[in-house]
């Protein structure tokens, strides 16, 4: 059976959902190092924090997105698209999608998306370090998500 989603209004959630939030939120923030400390703060079981943190998020963090597609133009050349996507990989990049075309003109045009959670930054070096890689003609973002 597919997942189902809901929006729910907060004041109408149970005690133990919105502590697990609370929890979740205090783990991201910083606010508390450890699940243990920050079900304590909050009065909330270990358990029942793991029972529901998998399952409940804020409308904006299930939302939010690290993706970037960037178009590229690359060389006709054997290895040029392998190094691009080593380069990728050595800055944390996780290519969910890639499009070719065929090659016409010595060149193809190359469409990523990846995801630049691991990235350091916007993904904006990334692009540059694409840039200067050997056999790129060009190479920009065209979207982000």
């Amino acid at each position: 059976m597919a997942d189902r989603y809901y929006v729910v209004r907060e004041d109408i959630l149970p005690e133990a959902i919105l502590k697990t939030i609370h929890v979740k939120e205090m783990l991201s923030t910083g606010g508390a190092a450890t699940v243990h400390e920050a079900v304590e703060r909050v009065g909330l079981s270990r358990s029942a924090f793991y029972k529901y943190k998998d399952g409940v998020f804020a409308l904006n963090e299930k939302t939010e997105t690290n993706i970037v597609t960037v178009s590229m133009d690359l060389d006709h050349r054997a290895g040029i698209l392998s190094s691009v996507l080593g380069l990728v990989a050595s800055q944390g990049g996780n290519v969910l999608t890639m499009n070719q075309s065929i090659p016409l003109q010595g060149f193809a045009n190359v469409v990523l998306s990846v995801d630049i959670s691991q990235v350091t930054g916007d993904g904006s070096h990334l692009v540059e370090l694409l840039k200067s890689q050997s056999g790129v003609r060009k190479a920009m973002v065209i979207g982000r998500g």
